[in-house]
């Protein structure tokens, strides 16, 4: 697994003003920039607005509660970072399992799906006791691969800890659920992870099943 930072994610909320008026300055300072860092503000503006879509509930399709742990948090008392790969790979999983149908068994399994790449951001910190919402959504599937988007929404800070059932943490929820309006829209954790499934007895990839695919692509998120 990679980390995307090992230093605690005490980082404050992204300063949306000051980003864009660097990117909207006026056209006479703009022409003063080299050629190439004029271009890299426009990539930069367009990384911006894919990640403002990532943080929105609307961009996901399928939610899992989770309960956090007293040994997830550390010293700062909010939850260490690489915990929440393990949330990230929860839910994924979790799906994988109540969905499609995934056997994890390497005696009878026909596919073993190996993590080839993870990134995580944070924007706002979450701790024990509270019961933050992971959401997944599917950004391509491919042959033998697949691109996952992933988000932690906490709970909102109005409410006590939400109300989850059993069935909840057993089945999940999908998009349109009541039950979401407990949860604030905008996510204090984004992520990604790509996922390549292998033949476990040669570890070369595996075509996917029709019935596999079909599970996945009903999380596509929008462009």
């Amino acid at each position: 697994m990679t980390m995307g930072c090992l230093l605690k994610n005490t980082c404050l909320p992204l300063n949306h003003t000051n980003s864009e008026a660097a990117v909207t300055m006026i056209p006479w300072a703009r022409r003063l920039l080299p050629r190439n860092a004029a271009g890299s503000l426009s990539t930069s503006s367009a990384s911006q607005q894919a990640e403002d879509h990532h943080r929105q509930l609307e961009a996901y399709r399928y939610f899992l509660p989770i309960q956090t742990r007293w040994q997830d948090n550390d010293q700062y008392g909010h939850v260490n970072n690489a915990v929440y790969y393990s949330y990230f790979d929860t839910i994924i999983n979790h799906y994988l399992l109540r969905y499609c149908g995934l056997e994890t068994s390497l005696l009878i399994s026909p596919l073993v799906g190996f993590m080839v790449t993870n990134q995580c951001k944070y924007h706002t910190p979450i701790g024990f006791p509270q019961v933050p919402l992971a959401a997944l959504a599917v950004e391509k599937v491919g042959r033998s691969s697949v691109c996952y988007r992933l988000a932690l929404f906490p709970p909102k800070p109005t409410m006590e800890l939400p109300s989850v059932n059993h069935h909840d943490l057993i089945d999940g929820f999908f998009f349109g659920h009541p039950k979401l309006a407990q949860f604030d829209t905008l996510a204090c954790t984004t992520g990604s992870s790509v996922h390549v499934f292998v033949n476990p007895a040669t570890s070369k990839p595996e075509s996917l099943p029709e019935d596999f695919r079909n599970s996945l692509q009903k999380l596509m998120s929008a462009a």
